[in-house]
């Protein structure tokens, strides 16, 4: 556990953590009725639901095909 929270650590330093809240809700539900989702794609559509209300345009991803619906509002960035 120790290395996997050292890990977390540095990550967090190196890149800015988007903030969730009442207003990527609102987001969330909007991206949702454009693009439909269901199970556990509703995770992703958060994660570019936050993206989308913090300006934030790419996303560096080690799994492209879970995003590949919202290219046309994101960047995915491949590892």
């Amino acid at each position: 556990m120790g290395a996997a929270l050292d890990d977390a650590e540095q990550l967090t330093a190196m890149f800015t953590v988007l903030e969730d809240g009442p207003v990527v809700m609102e987001r969330l539900f909007a991206l949702c009725r454009e693009i439909p989702v269901g199970g556990r794609q509703l995770h992703d559509a958060n994660i570019v639901a936050t993206m989308l209300t913090h300006d934030e345009r790419q996303l560096l991803t080690l799994n492209t095909a879970h995003f590949r619906r919202y290219r046309d509002l994101i960047e995915l960035v491949a590892v």
